[in-house]
């Protein structure tokens, strides 16, 4: 999954002015004549609407209390990095692709439980967070590209889900799905591209303390490009695991096949577990470059968090756990 990175003078084939700029555009105009001062704190004020998050119902539940339990042994990355430095296919390979991102709607949002469940159900995004106690936590992130960073998440752990859904005992993973919208997101109209993305856990995994459906970052709303409204985390798996803006949790006996295993499943499996002495097929997972750092740090095991989710695996040696 090693993407082009442009040089700083290149500009991504989407990279137009945004849409909130551009239908402002009279008013800015109007600020050009009235002054060139006024004029670039009009169009900064301008560029800084385009990035805020859309009124928000749920924004009155951040900050959330930390969770004291985790913990980091780096300092966290400034928000600026994870929030302007993405991956989101459904809008593009570029990393920048923060911006195409703002045309995500995402109220009304709803999300579906089914599969092996005792009651199926459909419930409204805003309505799944009364159900659930929100904390903050903080946690490493890896991609499988070789960066990472560092990032306090906001949201409940997965499992309070997995209670809500009520799965029946013949239930063996949770198969997870994103939006499915062309319109909006313009690289979902490329057919040869296995849309929505798709990713899986098995129900341990799932059921396992890490596990954490995100609704927030940095004591606010998780911005669109982030995975707004509601994405995984799971801190010891590579980053493409942690599917965004999920719509649909079905739960059922057969392994999933994720988006990454349809596309390459010679380069990406079902577990993708971080393991820097297994290399990806085109570059080494040994070290990790800090976003907003000049660092390489070297790459744990479990992404560290072995004391947590290393249970999990034992007698699935022969297993492809860490692709």
């Amino acid at each position: 999954m090693l993407i082009h990175e442009k040089r700083g003078w290149e500009l991504p084939d989407r990279a137009a002015t945004s849409e909130a700029v551009f239908r402002d555009r009279r008013r800015l105009l109007k600020g050009l004549a009235a002054g060139p001062i006024f004029a670039s704190g009009l169009a900064a004020g301008l560029e800084k609407a385009a990035f805020a998050e859309d009124a928000d119902p749920s924004a009155e539940l951040y900050p959330a209390k930390r969770n004291a339990k985790y913990v980091l042994d780096r300092p966290l990355t400034d928000e600026k990095y994870p929030t302007t430095y993405n991956n989101f296919y459904e809008f593009g390979t570029d990393k920048s692709i923060w911006r195409d991102a703002q045309a995500l709607k995402v109220r009304p949002w709803t999300v579906k439980l089914d599969g092996m469940v005792e009651k199926p159900m459909t419930l409204d995004f805003d309505d799944l967070l009364k159900k659930m106690s929100l904390e903050e936590r903080l946690y490493r992130h890896r991609c499988v590209e070789g960066w990472s960073f560092t990032v306090p998440w906001t949201g409940f752990p997965m499992a309070a889900l997995v209670d809500l859904a009520r799965p029946l005992g013949s239930a063996k993973y949770v198969r997870m799905e994103t939006f499915l919208d062309p319109k909006t997101a313009p690289e979902q109209n490329k057919f040869f591209y296995p849309w929505p993305y798709v990713e899986g856990l098995t129900m341990a995994e799932a059921k396992n303390e890490l596990a954490f459906l995100v609704t927030g970052m940095y004591g606010k709303p998780v911005p669109k490009q982030d995975g707004a409204p509601l994405r995984l985390a799971v801190p010891w798996k590579y980053g493409f695991k942690s599917v965004k803006s999920i719509v649909h949790f079905e739960f059922t006996d057969q392994r999933p096949k994720s988006y990454w295993e349809a596309l390459q499943s010679s380069e990406y499996g079902f577990w993708a577990n971080v393991n820097p002495e297994v290399p990806h097929p085109r570059w080494s997972q040994a070290t990790e470059r800090v976003l907003g750092t000049d660092e390489r740090v070297p790459t744990l095991i479990w992404n560290g968090y072995g004391e947590f989710v290393a249970d999990m695996y034992k007698g699935l040696e022969k297993e492809r756990l860490f692709a």
